[in-house]
């Protein structure tokens, strides 16, 4: 966790700093200190093992990493289920998490967000050869219908608005969501786009996405409240948009949406 004289030194450095453009000269130094980082290995492109390499990969990876390089920090990622993570978190268990997390106000509640980094939008995932329906509004409209969502998401809310709870098939993790389509216990799990494409580029036999555009949001780390490493976060994400790097990085990991 970081030492309070970091915090304290950090505090009063990111105060100092404009926020309508920054470079690499303006991110404050933390001093080596080590940032614990939640994560779930669990949602790719942000964050899954590489089934050649065995190693934890993706964009949240890069992207710490390349945080902490600039922040002189060293990220201690930890491994952590969804289900608990922003609980932990907001208690001051983690330093930060990052997983795809969607920036909602019931979160901000009880922890803090970085600026948003990437916008996305929900969609339906489906198996390739679905016939019954084209569209969410023709899926909405097919009461047999059901949707697989992982407990306390986003997604969750997304799926029970659109069809009502009654329809939803909950699971644990987003990966038995995804394999219980596959498998063709439910016909539809509702995803992040970026996230979906993901998906379909491992099971590009088995899955499609429905391009209706759901929901349309962003995404963020999340820090206890008042952690003064939310602002150093920023400014280095900052520094990254004016460099140039965040938009390499998101061409690397979030790949364009697959066309149906």
């Amino acid at each position: 966790m970081l030492k309070k004289s970091v915090m304290l030194v950090l505090a009063l450095l990111v105060l100092s700093v404009s926020a309508v453009f920054v470079s690499a000269q303006d991110v404050p130094d933390l001093g080596g200190a080590t940032v614990t980082v939640a994560i779930e290995n669990l949602y790719p492109p942000f964050n899954f093992i590489d089934e050649t390499s065995g190693e934890a990969v993706g964009w949240d990876y890069d992207a710490i990493n390349e945080i902490c390089a600039r922040l002189n920090c060293t990220p201690d990622f930890v491994e952590t289920s969804w289900d608990g993570m922003i609980n932990a978190v907001s208690t001051g268990e983690f330093d930060m998490a990052a997983d795809g997390i969607t920036i909602t106000v019931d979160r901000y509640e009880v922890v803090d967000f970085s600026i948003g980094y990437v916008q996305l939008a929900q969609r339906l995932l489906v198996r390739i050869d679905e016939t019954r329906f084209d569209t969410a509004e023709e899926f909405v409209a097919d009461p047999t219908l059901t949707i697989g969502v992982q407990s306390g998401t986003t997604n969750y809310l997304t799926a029970e608005a659109l069809v009502g709870e009654e329809r939803l098939i909950v699971l644990g993790e987003f990966g038995a969501a995804v394999q219980a389509l596959i498998a063709g216990d439910v016909d539809a799990v509702v995803i992040d786009d970026v996230a979906a494409v993901g998906y379909v580029a491992q099971n590009a036999e088995a899955l499609r996405i429905i391009e209706d555009e759901l929901t349309s949001e962003k995404l963020g780390f999340i820090y206890p409240k008042y952690s003064p490493l939310r602002e150093a976060v920023d400014l280095a994400l900052k520094a990254m948009i004016a460099d140039g790097t965040l938009q390499a990085l998101n061409e690397k990991w979030l790949q364009p949406r697959v066309e149906n």
